[in-house]
């Protein structure tokens, strides 16, 4: 807070004052220059610049020199501000989109894991807990026995056993059933579901309870209990096999031997035909500019159309497990701060840079000196061009204020060819 005890004025030292205010103007300035239009800076010279004014104003408000800091420190509280943008609908379309497609697959999912459990009816453990008593139960009266079990807790409850690797759930004084997730028929559908997340619902954060169809194939004594010393005494209790794995309101994923994957989630086929009438860009033209590809890059993230974003990427940057375990994790990334962060980013195309990074440049100012015959030789002596593009983006919410700085995306051409992304981590 401007202590205005210590900047008294009168006549006498009022050209002083007024100096001694702009300085702290000018720093303010450059702080406000430096945030880029960026919301909720701290700005270290503000009330220093602002009180000072505010007291010159209220001493000699006519004084053309107070006038002139005046506006001057009108214009750096609108700009500290940050940038405000108008949202059009367009720019957010694609959240409304992916309710859509997201109440789809939650009916659709709902109907599935009901009907399921209706065929399975009579075949299905009619009392979870207290567990079936292993003194009136033997494994083949139990064999094949449908449960359902909810609120199964992964990573929670997940421990290795002597012959697996399972989640417990259940209490000691009840009874507990194991439920085996070493196998494909967790990872299938576990992966399904993080397949739907990442193409559809981004609005399921990490899942930690489940809900699950499982049948029972065994019995196991075993020390449910993550820790290597496992202290906890070991626990007679029914192992499961999972058949399907759900989340209310948003999926079931299910155990598919037969399919691409060995899991699926419902109606996985259909989702592509679905997604395709919210694309707005499908594809990328071959004299595509930078601008235009990251604007394209943008909107592939926005619609969940994780092809063409793949398309737009740097080929080196996708050729082995390892980069394509990236591409998936910054695919995430981009995918919450759309949703949390920003809805949509301008392009400053006026700020965008190209240069070439190796060979000739053809539009060189040395062209001026060299005929074509000597400029065709060092070419040939350079080897293919290849050019570098940085492009500037500023990224804003759902309310039209800036969100940070703008950001920076590198891209690159080889030759005649077409523009990529080398950068695709970069936020927006």
């Amino acid at each position: 807070m401007f202590d205005a005890s210590v900047f008294t004025i009168d006549e006498s030292n009022l050209s002083s004052r007024i100096g001694q205010a702009s300085h702290y103007l000018e720093e303010y300035e450059k702080e406000v220059a430096r945030a880029q239009g960026a919301a909720g800076y701290v700005f270290r010279n503000k009330e220093d610049a602002l009180g000072r004014i505010k007291l010159l104003v209220e001493f000699a408000p006519n004084d053309e020199r107070i006038q002139a800091l005046y506006a001057r420190a009108k214009a750096c509280v609108k700009g500290g501000a940050g940038n405000i943008n108008t949202v059009d609908p367009a720019m957010t379309v694609y959240l409304e989109n992916e309710e859509n497609l997201r109440k789809h697959f939650a009916d659709a999912s709902e109907k599935a894991w009901n009907d399921f459990l209706a065929a399975n009816s009579e075949n299905k453990v009619d009392k979870n807990f207290p567990v079936p008593d292993f003194k009136k139960y033997t494994i083949e009266d139990m064999r094949d026995k449908i449960v359902v079990l909810d609120d199964i807790r992964y990573p929670d409850n997940q421990f290795d056993g002597t012959d697996g690797e399972y989640i417990w759930t259940g209490t000691r004084s009840d009874g507990m059933y194991f439920l085996k997730i070493d196998g494909r028929e967790w990872l299938g559908p576990y992966e399904a579901v993080k397949r739907y997340r990442r193409q559809v619902d981004s609005t399921m954060a990490d899942v930690h309870e489940w809900s699950v169809i499982g049948k029972i194939t065994g019995i196991t004594y075993d020390i449910p209990d993550a820790n290597e010393s496992k202290t906890s005494a070991p626990v007679m209790a029914w192992v499961v096999e999972p058949i399907a794995l759900y989340v209310p309101g948003h999926i079931m994923g299910e155990y598919c031997e037969a399919g691409e994957h060995t899991g699926k989630f419902i109606d996985e086929e259909k989702l592509e035909a679905l997604k395709e009438g919210f694309y707005t860009v499908k594809d990328i033209p071959a004299d595509v500019t930078p601008e235009r590809l990251v604007e394209i890059f943008m909107y592939a993230i926005k619609e969940k159309n994780y092809k063409l974003y793949l398309d737009c990427i740097d080929p080196s940057r996708k050729e082995n497990p390892v980069q394509q375990s990236m591409l998936t994790y910054h695919w995430d990334l981009h995918q919450e701060r759309f949703h949390n962060e920003y809805v949509h980013a301008n392009i400053n195309a006026d700020k965008t840079v190209t240069r070439v990074i190796k060979g000739y440049d053809d539009q060189s100012i040395d062209n001026f000196f060299l005929d074509d015959e000597e400029q065709n030789k060092i070419k040939q002596a350079y080897g293919e061009k290849e050019e570098e593009a940085i492009v500037q983006t500023a990224a804003f919410d759902k309310n039209g204020k800036q969100i940070g700085s703008p950001a920076s995306h590198i891209l690159k051409r080889t030759g005649s060819g077409r523009w990529y992304i080398e950068t695709y981590e970069s936020r927006f």
